[in-house]
């Protein structure tokens, strides 16, 4: 099923021109500098704006064409805000229940208990709204989201309001509910490790257009990706998140390597992606010998970029085809004589990897 989406609007210096099918499949992100138009595209989708000249279909169903428009309450989308609009004189369970009461029952595909369980809320139920964390809030606000069945689920930076450390404990329940609640999700967000550890593709937009639609590893494989604003280049590597071995470290298993992770005690084990930043990833020519350094995975070289600022990324392939980013100083490259093909190990700190 696809969503399909045109829109043409001006609104005083703002307009938005965009046109475009979407694969309603895992997690979407819309990604890009405030006031690029991600929110006013949202809000087409969602049927909050009732605007000419655009139009919306999900799959065989109409929401908006000409004079036809299907109010947000009919088009049974999901929607969570940066900030959770719980209602306070509620519980936990109430707020849960408000919109699975309203929901007609042959409509219903998710309960209580299992969006629960999936939240990690189950003990929350009894708790009044001023009791939770603001983590807590926003797995609840997300619950009673998908409590109501959606056909999709839009979220408006659902973290940005959040610190890191709560940011932290939501992203593993974020990134389980597209696979288990088998919902799909269009996600806005501006920040670039968001968009990596959640996303299976990106919408990159720019001055209310869409500059181009990748999936997260095309993305990723670009070296003048947008994602690479902020941190730098970086890596999201697929695997199994294990339980904390006795050394206190957590293994994280991809078919070619496993790593061990600092730090995600908060993490449920399971499937899950980890964010490698390049500038963490120094590169060997020889196996290492005894060292401090845990993670040394051997790698094919495939890519050098060219140098800016003193710096070059190489791309690297694990045995499994899986792309890590490298980045090092221009000499080192060339005094390592660094190649194409070449066969080098890569080496990343455990403590860089908390997570």
């Amino acid at each position: 099923m696809t969503l399909q989406v045109r829109a043409h609007w001006r609104r005083d210096a703002f307009e938005l021109d965009v046109d475009c099918r979407l694969p309603l499949e895992g997690v979407t992100a819309l990604f890009g500098r405030s006031g690029c138009g991600k929110t006013s595209l949202l809000r087409v989708i969602a049927g909050l704006e009732r605007l000419r000249g655009v139009e919306v279909r999900l799959g065989d169903l109409v929401w908006q064409h000409d004079r036809q428009f299907v109010p947000l309450h009919r088009r049974r989308i999901g929607l969570v805000f940066q900030e959770h609009s719980l209602l306070p004189h509620l519980s936990v369970r109430d707020n849960l229940l408000y919109g699975y009461t309203r929901t007609p029952a042959a409509e219903r595909r998710l309960h209580l208990d299992e969006v629960a369980a999936m939240l990690g809320i189950e003990g929350l139920l009894t708790r009044a709204i001023d009791q939770l964390s603001g983590g807590q809030r926003q797995r609840v606000s997300l619950g009673r989201a998908l409590l109501t069945s959606p056909r999709l689920l839009l979220l408006d930076e659902p973290l940005s309001a959040l610190d890191t450390q709560t940011k932290r404990e939501i992203m593993p329940f974020l990134s389980r509910l597209a696979s288990e609640a088998g919902v799909p999700i269009i996600m806005i967000s501006h920040a670039p490790d968001e968009v990596e550890r959640l996303a299976d593709r990106v919408v990159f937009m720019r001055e209310g257009r869409i500059e181009r639609i990748e999936t997260l590893r095309e993305a990723l494989a670009r070296p003048d990706s947008p994602l690479f604003d902020e941190d730098g280049p970086a890596s999201v590597l697929e695997g199994t998140l294990q339980a904390p071995a006795d050394n206190g470290l957590r293994p994280f298993v991809t078919p070619a390597a496993r790593l061990w992770l600092v730090g995600a005690a908060h993490r449920p084990a399971g499937h899950a992606r980890l964010r490698i930043l390049a500038r963490d990833v120094a590169l060997a020519l020889d196996p290492p010998g005894r060292m401090s350094v845990l993670n040394q995975l051997p790698v094919t070289i495939v890519r050098i970029d060219p140098p800016a600022d003193g710096r070059v990324t190489v791309a690297c392939a694990l045995g499994d085809g899986q792309a890590l980013l490298a980045q090092i100083t221009a000499w080192s490259a060339q005094t390592l004589a660094l190649a194409p093909g070449a066969q080098v190990f890569a080496l990343i700190k455990s403590v860089a990897l908390i997570d």
